[in-house]
């Protein structure tokens, strides 16, 4: 009996516990405040915060800048840009440094290491210290009847190739890493069977890493989708360039209406949500591998 009532005593709560949600609510809470800012901003009026400033009780609150901003920045247009960017450079990129990842860790030979660390060390280079010759480089390359401007530059192929470039190495490292986890007995048996190299990757190898592929998918469609920097050096068509450009639009030369703005910064943001809720069990489950083993 007196187990029994020792059993159903409430654990003392420790400071250190206290101290620790304390830091995760206080931190939660920074993340957060800017975008709950941003929705309160707008879903004001101009008028009315330009009248009684932005810390201010609200009079009205409505989706007229949310409507106002996909109409005016053609935002529909500028989602399929997009789109033809980033499913082509994430299908790429995850392809191909998926191959690197199964080479590398399936195989032995004495490159092996460095092979890795090649793809690797391009993750390591500033974006800004290759962009003038990589724009040089666009500007020669001709492509006529294969794109629209009729070069690299200008272009969507070549927006998608930069990305392909750039995020291989990352993903190469993760993959090559969760691949040597896999037991060498799979593989062995396969070729003892008579499988070729194709069918070792394709049908026995790459099923068994969905779950960080369908992390590094979430990972890679965020930030494509986010970017700017590419897209602002590499891309002089408006009508060419992606998402995150067409928020340019809603700026004025003499004006702009930061609530239209931050509807649009809004309206923007959702593709990304449905991405990670839609991949939100694969994503928790590729950042936990092996967490638990020993």
């Amino acid at each position: 009996m007196s187990a029994t009532l020792a059993s159903k005593q409430r654990t003392p709560v420790r400071p250190a516990r206290i101290l620790l949600h304390t830091f995760l609510v206080v931190t939660s809470l920074a993340w957060l405040a800017p975008l709950l800012w941003a929705l309160f901003a707008a879903l004001r009026p101009y008028a009315e915060t330009s009248e009684k400033g932005y810390v201010s009780w609200p009079d009205k609150l409505g989706l007229d800048n949310f409507t106002d901003a996909f109409q005016q920045s053609d935002m529909l247009h500028y989602f399929g840009n997009t789109l033809l960017i980033a499913v082509p450079a994430v299908l790429l990129t995850l392809f191909l440094s998926s191959c690197v990842a199964f080479y590398v860790s399936r195989f032995d030979f004495r490159v092996n290491l460095f092979l890795l660390l090649v793809f690797t060390a391009g993750n390591l280079l500033p974006q800004q210290v290759i962009i003038t010759p990589l724009y040089r480089l666009y500007l020669l390359v001709d492509l006529p009847g294969i794109t629209v401007s009729g070069k690299l530059y200008d272009s969507a192929l070549g927006l998608v190739l930069i990305h392909v470039a750039f995020q291989s190495g990352f993903c190469a490292f993760v993959l090559s890493n969760y691949m040597r986890s896999l037991p060498h007995e799979l593989t062995e048996a396969a070729l003892v069977d008579g499988a070729s190299v194709w069918r070792l990757y394709w049908q026995i190898v790459l099923p068994l890493c969905k779950p960080a592929m369908a992390a590094l998918a979430t990972l890679l469609s965020i930030w494509i989708y986010n970017d700017f920097f590419w897209a602002i050096v590499l891309i002089s068509t408006g009508e060419n360039m992606p998402i995150t450009s067409a928020l340019n639009n809603l700026s004025g030369q003499y004006f702009t209406d930061p609530n239209l703005v931050a509807a649009g910064a809004l309206l923007t943001a959702i593709p990304t949500l449905i991405v990670y809720f839609v991949l939100q069990r694969q994503f928790v489950s590729g950042l936990t591998l092996g967490a638990n083993k020993g």
